[in-house]
């Protein structure tokens, strides 16, 4: 079986519409499904419902065969939880972090409000990305609570049914800052070793990449690297459901 390759656009609202497009006419180019982030509340401005021609985008990218997925409520962290755990999120997930922390109830709170916001348009998720790739272990309890089928970490994907855990690292840019090229180059670097050694790897795509032509530029690069060696491109539903199904030994 060839390596998978998993590719999932972030932060999908009214604010970053123009990103998303762009990112996704680079996935539909190259004829490969992606798996498409999606917040449902209030960040950097409206709310996606607000936006119809967003949603109607959405619902056509899904019939595509693109994926849609829950990316929290607003992407946002806030007070809760221990101090030593807002510091890490924050310093990690640059104060987005927002299931970092939460309890239970919080967490099922947010969660049933993004679902019920998504339902509402059209759109019913099967998977959860968490922002940061943080989730505290009550998130961890209501997403099973919510009925999701699987989140995702910096280097797991969990199956939340058959309690499995699969390797595959997200490799992803840090627009801004001082660290911006050398993070730029750790990827090119990293995402030549995974294809060497036919490792399956996951590349995540931000809205904020595309401010530098640069950050797309080295992206796309990683992408068509992994393509000419033969991975298989696919959403993480998908791979989900295919290792799901292949029996225990």
């Amino acid at each position: 079986m060839p390596p998978h390759l998993l590719v999932s656009i972030h932060d999908i609202a009214p604010a970053s519409a123009r990103a998303t497009e762009r990112w996704l006419a680079d996935l539909d180019e190259r004829g490969i499904p992606g798996t498409l982030l999606v917040i449902p509340g209030p960040w950097r401005g409206s709310r996606l419902s607000q936006s119809p021609d967003l949603v109607a985008a959405l619902l056509d990218a899904s019939s595509r065969g693109h994926e849609l997925a829950l990316h929290g409520w607003a992407h946002k962290a806030g007070p809760a939880g221990a101090p030593w755990r807002r510091a890490a999120a924050t310093l990690i997930a640059r104060g987005a972090a927002e299931f970092a922390a939460l309890d239970v109830a919080d967490a099922t709170a947010r969660l049933s409000a993004g679902l019920a916001e998504l339902a509402a348009l059209g759109i019913e998720p099967v998977g959860f990305h968490p922002p940061g790739w943080l989730a505290s272990p009550g998130a961890y309890q209501a997403l099973r609570r919510v009925g999701l089928r699987y989140s995702s970490s910096h280097l797991f994907i969990h199956d939340l049914i058959t309690e499995q855990r699969y390797t595959l690292p997200a490799l992803s840019h840090r627009p801004g800052g001082t660290g911006e090229v050398f993070a730029a180059r750790v990827m090119r670097k990293t995402a030549a070793a995974m294809v060497r050694r036919e490792r399956s790897f996951r590349v995540a795509l931000h809205p904020d990449d595309l401010r530098h032509p640069g950050l797309r530029a080295t992206t796309l690069a990683v992408i068509d690297q992994a393509l000419a060696a033969g991975y298989r491109a696919g959403t993480y539903t998908g791979l989900v459901m295919r290792r799901a199904a292949v029996p225990a030994k």
